[in-house]
C-alpha cells in the first residue's frame, strides 16, 4: 500500500478488536495503533446505522477528508477476511484519490488471508 502515489501510512486493522495487524509508516505527528482503533469506531457505526435503516448492501470503503490528507478505508470481503480493513493516509497535495481506491481496491482482491 505504501506503493500508491502520496501513501503517507498504512495499516491493515481488525475491527473486531480495532487492534492493528500491521503498519508502515506512520510516526510521532500519525499513531497508526490510535488512528486504527479511532477509525474501527467509524465501520462499526456506518455497519449499525446500515443494519438500523435495513440497507441490505456493502460497504466498499469509507473516505474521511482532511486539509491536507485522505484517510481511506477499505474493507476486506471474503477469503477470510471479514472483520478486517485496509488503512491506507495519503498526501492530498499528492495523492490521485481516484487511483488509489482503484489501487486500493486491487491490492484488497490480491490479498492472502
Amino acid at each position: 500500500m505504501t506503493s500508491i502515489e502520496g501513501s503517507v501510512a498504512a495499516a491493515l486493522v481488525d475491527y473486531t478488536s480495532g487492534m492493528a495487524l500491521g503498519t508502515l509508516g506512520g510516526g510521532k505527528d500519525l499513531d497508526l495503533t490510535v488512528a486504527a482503533a479511532g477509525n474501527t469506531d467509524v465501520i462499526r457505526a456506518k455497519v449499525r446505522t446500515m443494519e438500523m435503516l435495513g440497507l441490505k448492501d456493502d460497504i466498499e470503503d469509507v473516505l474521511i477528508t482532511l486539509g491536507s490528507q485522505y484517510h481511506l478505508l477499505r474493507l476486506i470481503r471474503g477469503r477470510g477476511g471479514n472483520g478486517l480493513f485496509l488503512y491506507i493516509v495519503l498526501d492530498k497535495g499528492r495523492a490521485n484519490l481516484a487511483m488509489a481506491r482503484h489501487q486500493l481496491r486491487r491490492i484488497e482482491a490480491e490479498l492472502e488471508l
